[in-house]
């Protein structure tokens, strides 16, 4: 990390500014470089400066410079930040200008990157700056505002040093034998400290069951044959005419998808082909995506006519949802009811006039009811929404298991260390205390270049 690297941090556009962002040693160099004025080592850190940027005797743009010297920067080191006019050619053409003066283009992530190994954030923190450029909602970004303000790695944070603490004991009782009492309170600490540790990780695991529903929302098939109305359900969910609708059997022969909120969670929605037998070898295709669908959907809308007996294909379509999450939905309630879902719960059933916009709040609320999204707690959002870190503190909960187990069993403090230590360790991974580099090369490439 000696050297200086550059990228543009906004997107590449048409737009009233550009930031081409700069880190490094010479940052302050390197820019002052390509400036009109050259004073850029005049000034005083966290300053804004009027200038120009130019090659040679050409002016290339009229900009802004941001000055933060190390160590008070995102990175912790010098950072230099250019405020230009947002054109695509001219935010290209700053950045040529300091690749040819030293810098060296930033790849995806290395901001952030350079800011954890700098120890300016920790791994939990960096996830979350990237969950939070991520987030499509004011729930979701809740959840990444907590990751990125610490709350989560203090927890963390504070039960590897109550492991420690319990180390420091056992190293006293092993270098100092001759003191009879420090078993005995080094036992005692231990089985405490690996119950508390036990029930912090159970209650970090259990606030996070419904991240995945924050963070990736829904998925909502609607499913049913032709012409039952899912194409007009889905315009009416969404409020906008998002899927073409005629009285033509076949008429959606591909998914067509749309999104809404609803308290705050993302619902996918995805009008699938109805789904009938048929010698269209184009249509049968869509219906073959619609039954593939059902298996991957969290929640399944299953249309049926109200002015029609369920035929045989439907009721064989209930049979392959019923151990699924799905709602009945009965469409064309304003024509005369001839359908008999006497077999079917009432619960599992909402009765909708597409045509006429009814029913869909009660749709909605059904939604919710299943998902319980009105049970989501969103003042204390101490969640993670992170697969790697759920993982590990499954882990840990496992090597806590394997510690009590042995302190039942008598083992000799000594291999009561190695058990604790991995403990330490495991927890350790999760903020990035201790980390492979392999691993923090694979997470921060995923970030977007310029972050």
């Amino acid at each position: 990390m000696n050297d200086t690297i550059a990228a543009i941090s906004t997107a590449l556009g048409v737009g009233a500014i550009s930031i081409v962002r700069v880190s490094g040693n010479e940052a302050v160099d390197i820019v002052n470089k390509i400036t009109k004025s050259k004073k850029l080592k005049e000034y005083e850190s966290h300053t804004i400066h009027y200038d120009h940027i130019v090659e040679g005797d050409n002016i290339i743009d009229e900009v802004l410079i941001s000055i933060m010297l190390a160590p008070k920067t995102f990175t912790r080191e010098d950072i230099i930040e250019i405020n230009c006019h947002g054109g695509i050619a001219t935010t290209n053409k700053v950045l040529e200008l300091l690749l040819t003066n030293g810098c060296r283009l930033a790849e995806p992530g290395e901001f952030t990157k350079r800011a954890f190994l700098n120890g300016r954030i920790d791994l939990i923190e960096a996830e979350g700056i990237m969950d939070l450029i991520n987030s499509k909602t004011e729930v979701y970004r809740k959840l990444a505002m907590n990751q990125v303000s610490g709350n989560i790695s203090k927890n963390i944070k504070n039960l590897r040093q109550k492991i420690l603490e319990v180390l420091a004991n056992i190293n006293v009782n092993i270098d100092y034998p001759e003191y009879e009492d420090i078993e005995q309170y080094t036992i005692e600490q231990m089985s405490d400290t690996i119950r508390y540790i036990e029930k912090e990780v159970r209650n970090i695991i259990k606030k996070s069951e419904n991240t995945q529903l924050i963070k990736e929302g829904i998925t909502v098939a609607l499913i049913g044959q032709p012409n039952v109305g899912k194409s007009s359900l889905l315009n009416c969910l969404l409020e906008k005419e998002k899927a073409i609708v005629t009285d033509i059997a076949g008429t959606t022969r591909d998914c067509v998808e749309g999104t809404i909120i609803i308290d705050g969670i993302m619902v996918n929605l995805v009008d699938t082909a109805g789904i009938r037998k048929t010698e269209d070898k184009v249509e049968n295709i869509g219906v073959n995506k619609s039954i593939e669908l059902i298996d991957k959907a969290n929640l399944v809308l299953f249309l049926v006519n109200n002015n029609q007996l369920l035929s045989n294909e439907e009721k064989e379509l209930l049979e392959k949802i019923k151990d699924k999450n799905y709602i009945v939905v009965v469409n064309k309630c304003d024509l005369e009811e001839k359908i008999d879902l006497t077999e079917i719960e009432e619960n599992a059933i909402i009765r909708i006039s597409a045509l006429n916009n009814e029913g869909i709040e009660q749709l909605k609320a059904k939604i919710k009811q299943i998902f319980n999204l009105d049970k989501i707690e969103t003042d204390d959002l101490s969640y993670l929404s992170n697969a790697r870190i759920l993982s590990l503190l499954n882990q840990s909960l496992e090597i806590a298991d394997e510690i009590k187990i042995s302190i039942e069993n008598n083992t000799p403090i000594d291999m009561l260390e190695i058990d604790l230590r991995n403990l330490w360790e495991t927890l350790g991974n999760i903020t990035g205390d201790t980390y492979e580099d392999e691993l923090i090369d694979q997470l921060f490439s995923q970030f977007c270049l310029g972050k």
